[in-house]
Formats: C-alpha cells, structure tokens, sequence
C-alpha cells in the first residue's frame, strides 16, 4: 500500500482557516507593508514648506541624550540663534516642544489669569484662535474685528485700550496665514511700551520672511513655527519673552493652565539649571539647529529681500491669468498670497490637477474664502525665480487644457 504522505495528490478540500481569537476580532492584525515613502511634491501652500537636505540629514543624525552635555550645548547655540533671527536680547527665548499652534497656547496661557482682560485683534483664523485660547484660559476677550484681507488699525487698537487700560495683553497676528495679511506692529508697540500691557504676537509665518524686531518695535511675547519661512519641518514652536513679560509670569497668583507649557518649570531645562522637565525632541531640534543655520549664513536682510521680490514677483504675474489678490495692497504679505480665481474656474479641480499632474501643493481658501481662493506660500526654500516659472507654466498648463 502506498504511503498516504508521499501521494501527490492534492486534498480538494482545503482546511478552513483557524476562527480568529477573542484578542483577532477585537485587534485585528494590521498587514505588513513597506517603508512609508512620500511622493516627490513642490510644497507651495500655507505650509509646510520645502525642507533643504541638510535639514533632513541633520534630523536622521544619531540618536542622543536630551541631557547629553553635547545636547545641552546644542540647545544653547539654538538659544543664540533664535535671539539673532527675534532680534531681541530676550534670556527666555527657546524652542516649544510642539507646532506653531503649541507656542500660541504658551504665550495665552503663561501671561493671562482668570478674570484678566485681553484685547485680541481677528481679522482672520488665527486670531480667532487667539481669542479662543485666551478665554479658556479665564480671560475677558475684547475683539478687535476687520473684514479678512485688512490689517487692525492702531487707532483701534488705541481705543479699546483706553477702555480698558489694565488689559494684561493686546494680540495681534503678523503675518495671518488664512488672509496673506501683513499686520504693521512698530506703532502698536509704541503705543504699549510705557503701560503694563504686554503685546503678544503671532509671527508664525513672518519670521525669517519679513522683517520682525523683537527689541525695537517693543514686542514682548513672540511666537512663530518652524515649517513656514525656516523652512523646517513641523514640530517646534521658536519663542521669546520680553522681561516685562517675564515679571508678568513670576507674579501669578494661579497656577499656569497647562502643566506641559508652564515656562517656568520649562525655562529651568533652557536655563543653566538644566533640569528635567519633558523628554525634548532631539531630531526635531537638531534640524532646526541646521535650518538656522542656513537662515543666519544668508543673512536675515538678503532671506527678507528675497521673499519680497519673488513674492513680489508672483503676485503680479498670477494677476495676469485674471486673478483677485484678496490681501490690500498696503498690507499684503510677499510670502502668502491669497488669491480668487475668475467665476467659471473651479478652484478646487484645479489644485487637485496641480497636485495630481504637476506634483504642486498649494492650499484652499479659509473662512469666508473657502471655495474661491487659493493660499499659495513661496516661503524658506521655496522662495525662488525657478518656482515661480515652474507654478505658472504648470497652471498654465492646466488653464489652457
């Protein structure tokens, strides 16, 4: 008789698959798959932006200690750094451990108290974000209202100061991502530097871009984020604290509302104690160690320079396929642009089309400019001549399709 093991024959019935575990049904495996490899993409929306290889390099360097004494002189010469690119003087001047948004939430929650006033000017998403962040921490928010495209007048900024004189902070963003709005400061800062008001801003897509000058335009909490102008990823929010602003924190009466974010626990880590307060993103730092220094070896007068002219640049080339900038003139941020296409033009076709067929990435409309607008950012590295061409002969391209 033949051995059943050695027939050839295979069984027609297969053996059905063993039923799935208790622990299966309810965490199902998830399959292997290979590494994530993004696709090849021109970043030219609200952000992020274009990241130079020696960033990414400097972020896959070799694991370290965030106690390491090498790290620990890293994050002093990252410190020095941020000071030149505030331009301020400022000792408590780091890097938030989290994105733009992070540093937004630092600055509200570390100078305002329960009951405290603060006048916030919204004339577009991210103010809107400050006024919110400002109420949950216990403050009564006055807002400063414009229609989205137009910056806040110093005369209302005035007025409602002289409602309200013991306002603990006027805030007001700089360079308002949702608008392309390029917010004046040096006036408002005049205006608050002899009062115990502090003056909050979000520059999170100035710095590096436009001109921004902490110690002369008197501006005492400054934000920003690292995947806009520093061309960075996303991930660390650079931000300074005047001294006035510090006597502000060291005066409290109430406990700071965020354990994460309370600049004094996180100044101790910064400062020369060196004490533990949260595992720092070393990978994170390392590449905006890197991408400082690739914003300071160009100089911060030739990086403003040259965002203006390439924005500059774009803005009246687009004008041409009979477009809306939506931003004033007066006001209007080289960097980010906001623009309406023509009735008949689907915006939002056409950004996937770009993105689809030309590997380009530009960002909708916001607010009441969702649906007709485009956010197109040539910030950092993507503020060149060769992007422009490559943007408009793409659309270009798909306009005449």
């Amino acid at each position: 008789m033949a051995d059943p093991a050695a027939d050839p024959t295979p069984d027609p019935t297969p053996a059905a698959a063993p039923e799935a575990t208790a622990e299966e049904a309810t965490h199902p495996r998830v399959p292997l798959t290979s590494p994530a490899q993004p696709p090849e993409r021109l970043l030219l929306g609200p952000g992020p932006s274009p990241v130079h290889p020696d960033v990414l390099a400097a972020q896959a360097r070799g694991m370290i200690g965030h106690l390491d004494p090498w790290f620990l002189e890293v994050t002093d010469q990252l410190a020095a750094m941020l000071r030149q690119v505030f331009r301020t003087s400022n000792r408590l001047t780091y890097a938030v451990s989290g994105t733009g948004s992070a540093g937004m939430e630092t600055s509200v929650v570390n100078i305002v108290e329960p009951g405290d006033t603060m006048i916030v000017g919204v004339n577009g998403v991210f103010g809107g974000r400050i006024a919110d962040t400002a109420r949950r921490a216990g403050a009564e928010v006055v807002t400063l209202e414009q229609p989205w495209g137009r910056a806040i007048p110093t005369d209302q900024v005035a007025s409602a100061l002289a409602e309200h004189p013991d306002a603990r902070a006027v805030a007001l963003v700089h360079a308002e991502t949702s608008t392309g709005v390029h917010q004046p400061l040096e006036e408002v800062g005049a205006l608050l530097a002899d009062t115990p008001t502090l003056f909050l801003v979000d520059t999170v897509t100035g710095l590096a871009g436009v001109p921004v000058e902490v110690d002369q335009w008197h501006l005492d909490v400054v934000y920003s984020g690292t995947q806009k102008c520093l061309s960075v990823p996303p991930g660390l929010a650079p931000i300074t604290f005047s001294p006035k602003a510090e006597e502000v924190v060291a005066a409290r009466t109430t406990p700071v509302r965020s354990w994460y974010l309370d600049v004094a626990a996180i100044q101790r880590y910064w400062g020369a104690e060196r004490a533990y307060h949260h595992t720092a993103p070393i990978s994170s730092l390392l590449g905006l160690h890197e991408g400082l220094r690739r914003v300071l070896a160009e100089g911060l007068e030739s990086r403003w320079a040259r965002h203006a002219e390439v924005g500059r640049l774009f803005q009246e080339h687009i004008q041409d396929r009979d477009t809306e900038l939506l931003a004033d003139a007066a006001t209007r941020l080289p960097q980010l642009t906001t623009l309406a296409w023509p009735d008949g033009i689907d915006e939002a076709d056409l950004r996937r089309r770009l993105l689809e067929e030309h590997g380009i990435e530009v960002g909708g409309g916001l607010g009441p400019f969702a649906g007709r607008a485009w956010r197109v950012g040539l910030m950092g590295e993507g503020a060149s001549h060769a992007v422009v061409d490559r943007l408009l002969d793409a659309v270009d391209g798909l306009l005449e399709g």
